[in-house]
């Protein structure tokens, strides 16, 4: 897999209009969900490169991340005449750039697409690495294809449109990304999870996220590059994800919660895990989830709901022989991949987690 095209855009207009001249698609077709369509698609629908684009609207949320929205859209390009030289932009966070990814890389096996993140949680993570899929028979991501967009364009002018849980739900992977880089990259050479603590993400500011975010996406562009299938390295970026799924899974069957949110009380349970298996210092795991406590707070489960995060974590697809698979760390960028934990383990990470 070649290197993503990332643009960060400092004019949205111009970097998009030389993005799809790169395609020279015969028709351009434009993806939304009903809140980017009311939100975003305002910022861009009277570029002149988008004024013969036809739009395709489907339901938001992740619950309808699903086959029958994927249908939704094959239907909608089938009748509007797409063909293989046809265009889809993605406009959209990772729901929208994730399905909106594998319906343009099956639809006549493969047309060009063109990804526009519109929060936070898709400009450093969904829009990024080729990923594409969606949810099916309960379980996050299920199914899916590696296919890169031909150019992902970043322009933080769409955080402006984010309340402050989306906001949030993002920036838990730039946490991620922040854990797992070893190379000191924030304001003043300082090391960015460093900078990421210490920012005031209840009152951003854009031009600082900006620059951060082009930080962490250059983290995960870096691991893509080497393990662009996920054999290795790449298994990095899945820290805090396999209690993390299970928490946004087990979510589904009560109350849906943002993918971050997730994300960010799996880092707290597997940075425990860390300190108790891989050496990590226990200091820093205390700050990292005093962060998350604050900002995130805590997903209400007691002892009875641990059989069925269990059970939901058997079924990640990062697991090897049944065994539960685990990204842990030794310290801040030593990464451990294909860590396993036993039952009580696991159990005492979720017990921290939650009265910790």
């Amino acid at each position: 897999m070649e290197k993503q095209k990332v643009i960060i855009a400092n004019q949205l207009e111009k970097a998009l209009t030389e993005a799809v001249s790169e395609c020279k698609p015969d028709r351009i077709f434009l993806l939304v969900d009903e809140t980017t369509e009311r939100l975003c698609l305002p910022l861009v629908k009277d570029f002149p490169c988008l004024q013969q684009a036809e739009t395709i609207v489907i339901l938001p949320g992740d619950q309808h991340k699903s086959l029958e929205s994927v249908v939704q859209v094959w239907q909608a390009l089938q009748q509007k005449g797409a063909t293989r030289h046809s265009l889809l932009v993605n406009l959209g966070g990772g729901m929208v750039t994730d399905l909106g990814g594998f319906a343009a890389s099956t639809f006549k096996r493969g047309m060009h697409l063109i990804n526009i993140p519109t929060t936070l949680l898709s400009m450093v993570d969904a829009s990024v690495g080729g990923k594409t899929g969606f949810n099916f028979g309960g379980l996050k991501n299920e199914i899916g294809v590696f296919r890169n967009a031909s150019s992902v364009i970043l322009d933080t002018v769409f955080l402006k449109t984010m309340d402050a849980e989306n906001l949030l739900s993002g920036y838990a992977e730039m946490l991620k990304h922040g854990l797992i880089c070893s190379q000191p990259t924030g304001e003043g050479n300082t090391s960015m999870l460093g900078e990421l603590l210490a920012f005031d993400v209840e009152q951003p500011d854009l031009d600082v996220l900006k620059r951060m975010v082009a930080e962490s996406v250059e983290v995960k562009q870096r691991i893509v590059l080497e393990d662009p299938e996920e054999h290795g390295l790449r298994k990095a970026l899945n820290l805090g994800h396999t209690i993390g799924h299970a928490f946004e899974s087990l979510a589904l069957q009560r109350k849906p919660v943002l993918h971050g949110y997730a994300v960010a009380w799996g880092l707290v349970c597997e940075l425990y895990l860390s300190v108790a298996k891989t050496g990590f210092p226990t200091a820093l795991m205390r700050q990292v989830a005093g962060f998350v406590f604050d900002h995130y707070g805590r997903m209400p489960i007691t002892c009875n709901d641990y059989p069925a995060l269990l059970e939901l974590m058997t079924h990640d697809k990062k697991n090897v022989a049944g065994r539960i698979n685990f990204t842990l760390l030794g310290g801040v960028g030593d990464i451990r991949i294909n860590q396993t934990a036993t039952k009580e383990e696991i159990e005492e990470a979720l017990d921290f987690y939650r009265e910790g």
